[in-house]
C-alpha cells in the first residue's frame, strides 16, 4: 500500500502557504512604504472669519472686517527627487474684502511665501533645498502618519517657533472622526518692523523700528489618525505693534478670535483623508487579515488532503504466477 498526493491538494497547500507569507509582507513591508508624503502635492486651504484689521489707507484699525486666509501648498518635484525628501512651497495670504480678489498675491493685506522640507516617511523637518525659515517641531501643515494620543510640537510660522498642541479627544468633521488638538500662544515678541513713529505713540519721530508682537487666542486642529492630514483648522491670531521696549500694544494690525476652514475646504480635506486612509487600511489591515485567514484555511485543507493521499492498492496477479511444483513423498 502506498500514498500519492493529488495535484489539487498540492495546489491548495502551495497557494495557502503563499497567502500566509504574503499577509505579514503586506502589513510590515508594503504598507509602511505606501505611507509616504507626496512630492507632487497641490492643495489650497481657505480660512474665513471676522476681526479687526489695520487699514493702511486710513492709518487706523478697523473692527469687524471679514478676513480670508488662503494657504496654497505646491510640491517642487525636481528638488524632491534630487533630495529624496518632500519639498513643499507654501504661500499664505491674508485678505479683507477690499483686497479680494487679488490678481497678485503681493497685493494682499499680508503675503508670506516659505518652503518646508520634510522627511517623506516621518514628516520630520529636513534642513536642505533652500528651506526657509528654519522649521522645527514634529508637525506643521500635517501630522506624522499614525497619530498618537499625546501632545505634539506644532510649528507656528508667524511665531517662528513651536507651540505645544495637546490631545483633547476626538471630534467629527463633516461626519468623519479625527483626533482633536488644541493650544494657544501668549503675547510674544516675533520681530521688528519699520513704521511711522505716530503708530507707536512717537509722533515726533518719522520712522521707528517698532516691535511686532504675536499672540493666538486659540489653535484647534482635527487630524486624521492614520494619515496625519488636517481635516479642520481654527486659529485666533493677534498681531500688534509696540514702541521699542514698550510694555503695551500701541497699534493692532490683526485681531481675530476665530478664523477657520471653510466648509468647502473641510469637505475636500475629509475626502482626501478618507481616500488615503482607506488605501493604507487596505494594505495594512484588510488584505493582510484576509490573506492570512484564507491562507490558513487553504493550507490546512491542502495539508489534510496531502496527508490523506490517494490510496492505491498493489495486488499481484496470480494468473501470471508459474505453477509451483508440489513436493512428492519418497517411498
Amino acid at each position: 500500500m502506498r500514498r500519492t498526493a493529488s495535484p489539487f491538494s498540492l495546489v491548495l497547500l502551495g497557494f495557502g502557504t503563499f497567502l500566509l507569507v504574503l499577509a505579514p509582507l503586506l502589513a510590515w513591508y508594503v504598507q509602511p512604504r505606501a505611507a509616504v508624503n507626496p512630492i507632487d502635492i497641490d492643495t489650497t486651504a481657505v480660512y474665513t472669519g471676522r476681526g479687526s484689521v489695520f487699514d493702511t489707507d486710513r492709518i487706523e484699525t478697523v473692527p469687524d472686517q471679514r478676513i480670508t486666509v488662503t494657504q496654497r501648498v505646491r510640491g517642487d518635484v525636481a528638488d524632491s527627487e534630487r533630495s529624496g525628501n518632500a519639498v513643499w512651497d507654501v504661500t499664505t495670504t491674508v485678505d479683507t474684502d477690499r483686497t479680494l480678489p487679488a490678481a497678485d498675491p503681493h497685493d494682499a493685506l499680508d503675503f508670506k511665501p516659505h518652503r518646508w522640507v520634510l522627511d517623506r516617511r516621518t514628516t520630520k523637518p529636513v534642513h536642505c533645498c533652500e528651506e526657509t525659515p528654519h522649521i522645527e517641531g514634529e508637525a506643521y501643515l500635517k501630522f506624522p502618519f499614525d497619530v498618537q494620543k499625546r501632545s505634539y510640537q506644532w510649528w507656528d510660522n508667524t511665531l517662528g517657533d513651536t507651540v505645544v498642541l495637546r490631545y483633547r479627544g476626538t471630534a467629527k468633521v463633516q461626519g468623519y472622526t479625527g483626533y482633536r488638538f488644541t493650544g494657544s500662544v501668549p503675547p510674544t515678541k516675533a520681530g521688528t518692523r519699520l513704521v511711522p513713529g505716530r503708530l507707536v505713540d512717537a509722533p515726533d519721530r518719522p520712522q521707528v523700528l517698532a516691535e511686532e508682537w504675536y499672540a493666538n487666542h486659540g489653535i484647534e486642529l482635527v487630524v486624521d489618525q492614520r494619515t496625519g492630514r488636517v481635516i479642520y483648522a481654527q486659529t485666533g491670531p493677534k498681531r500688534t505693534l509696540r514702541a521699542p521696549g514698550g510694555e503695551r500694544d500701541a497699534a493692532v494690525l490683526l485681531d481675530a478670535e476665530k478664523i477657520a476652514f471653510t466648509t468647502e475646504t473641510q469637505r475636500a480635506a475629509v475626502r482626501q483623508a478618507e481616500r488615503d486612509s482607506g488605501q493604507l487600511r487596505l494594505l495594512g489591515e484588510v488584505l493582510p487579515v484576509g490573506a492570512g485567514a484564507a491562507g490558513l484555511v487553504l493550507a490546512v485543507a491542502g495539508g489534510v488532503l496531502v496527508a490523506r493521499g490517494r490510496k492505491e492498492s498493489v495486488t499481484p496477479d496470480m494468473s501470471d504466477t508459474p505453477d509451483t511444483p508440489r513436493p512428492t513423498l519418497m517411498k
